[in-house]
């Protein structure tokens, strides 16, 4: 247990590596912000919907309408401030909290790699990343350190391990490895891609796919620890994130999951990464090789921020699981669903069609759901249960304030799973408006007609 406390832990190691994360992120984040912005998404996404979907806990978590502008702006800043340095702690505190303040404004929004955005960056806030080559530490030399405890490196390497192996176990399952989908579905659709569009058309390469993706989740986090397969497993790092971006559009995903595994290398190799830097911008780097060790003193403060990082580690090991605590089909109920690494597993098609019922007069009519939610919306809602829940609340809560007394919401919703015929989804029979959302399970949806072999 020593010799892991000393070598894992303790050991002091270059802050180099930390310094080059540090800067890639900020950069990486800074596009991205960009990106969006530029694509005219923010206002798509969340100005011109007249609704939005909540997560449960953060219903506190409003739109802000034309504000929205800046608090992109504020994130974007904040990645910049990050990237070079300069008062580290603020600049990372504000980047978490505004970033993840954006995804909490309208759950219909959410995708793997914004919530590992949202974890990375908390975990961060807890790292000494600005002690080497930072305007923080040119600026005050006490700040300066050009070694740091191991543990801030390692936690990084153990998260993306964590994504990446959690990842490949959710593959193991009968529809992806032994009926090949949802590659089968979405792959023979890349028929004009140059080079790859006849192959991806063929059967065997969707099962190769599907295959090989679960290996390399798998294996990948081992081979890039273990020094002599490092190189090798960078290469397919990214082959494989290259080729993911090519097929899917998934944003700079990959591109960030690329930088993100740098991590894993020797020193030396981001000490040439800061001297390219330094060289183009005129940085003298000696300045930050002052030996000295960067230390967590000792007092609650420390101890808090230790108390902190483990309680994450734990969360991020388990809350993968909470799955098994619910009955039925995980990829029907989607219960324990989201923030588990469950990365572009299923193609869920879905038609919902809601019955507001006057219960004092017994009249009825059909919602035409376009008036409330944009496209993306409503076909998002159409197979999740707990959107369709709260969509119906929304509808209830509207028409009485409409004029319609004691209305009763329900929905004919009928849902397709991995190419599977459509069935019944939600039962029909159920006011959805007496329906509460808990963590309890939601015994109003309908049983899955098949079943799914796996993890």
């Amino acid at each position: 247990m020593k010799l892991v406390l000393k070598k894992y832990i303790n050991a002091p190691v270059e802050a180099a590596s930390l310094a080059v994360f540090r800067i890639l992120f900020g950069i990486m984040m800074f596009i991205s912000i960009i990106r969006f912005w530029s694509y005219g998404w923010i206002d798509k996404l969340y100005i011109q919907p007249k609704y939005f979907f909540s997560y449960y806990g953060f219903e506190w978590a409003k739109p802000i309408g034309e504000y929205t502008y800046i608090l992109f702006f504020i994130c974007a800043l904040a990645a910049i401030c990050v990237a070079i340095g300069y008062k580290y702690t603020l600049a990372i505190i504000t980047f978490f909290l505004s970033f993840t303040y954006i995804e909490l404004m309208d759950k219909t929004t959410y995708l793997n790699h914004y919530y590992f955005i949202s974890v990375l960056s908390f975990i961060m806030i807890f790292l000494p990343a600005n002690v080497y080559f930072s305007i923080d530490a040119a600026l005050n030399p006490k700040k300066a350190h050009q070694y740091i405890p191991a543990w801030t490196i390692n936690c990084l390497k153990l998260l993306l391990g964590i994504v990446y192996f959690y990842a490949g176990l959710a593959k193991l399952n009968s529809d992806w490895l032994l009926r090949a989908m949802p590659l089968k579905i979405w792959l023979p659709s890349k028929f004009d891609i140059p080079f790859l569009g006849d192959l991806v058309s063929q059967e065997w390469m969707q099962y190769l796919f599907s295959w090989s993706g679960a290996a390399y989740d798998l294996a990948i986090p081992f081979l890039l620890l273990y020094r002599k397969t490092r190189p090798f497993a960078f290469v397919l790092v990214v082959i494989f994130h290259v080729l993911t971006r090519v097929l899917f559009p998934i944003g700079m995903f990959p591109y960030i999951m690329i930088i993100a595994t740098l991590i894993f290398f020797d020193a030396s190799l981001h000490h040439k990464i800061i001297s390219f830097i330094s060289k183009l911008f005129g940085i003298a780097k000696n300045r930050f090789n002052n030996q000295t060790v960067f230390n967590f003193n000792n007092g609650l403060l420390p101890k808090l921020k230790y108390a902190i990082v483990g309680v994450f580690f734990m969360l991020q090991l388990v809350v993968p699981f909470r799955y098994l605590l619910y009955p039925g089909e995980l990829f029907w109920t989607e219960e324990g669903y989201r923030f588990s690494w469950r990365v572009m597993l299923m193609e869920k098609t879905g038609y919902a069609q809601f019955k507001i019922v006057n219960g004092e007069t017994g009249n009825w009519f059909y919602v035409d759901n376009s008036d409330f939610l944009t496209a993306f919306q409503e076909k998002q809602m159409a197979f999740q249960p707990d959107f369709i829940l709260e969509y119906a609340h929304f509808l209830k809560h509207h028409f009485e304030k409409d004029g319609h007394k004691k209305v009763a919401v329900y929905v004919d919703c009928q849902v397709s799973l991995n190419g599977r015929l459509s069935t019944i989804y939600i039962d029909p029979s159920i006011d959805l408006s007496k329906e509460k959302e808990s963590f309890k399970p939601k015994n109003w949806i309908s049983p899955f007609k098949d079943e799914i072999k796996g993890i």
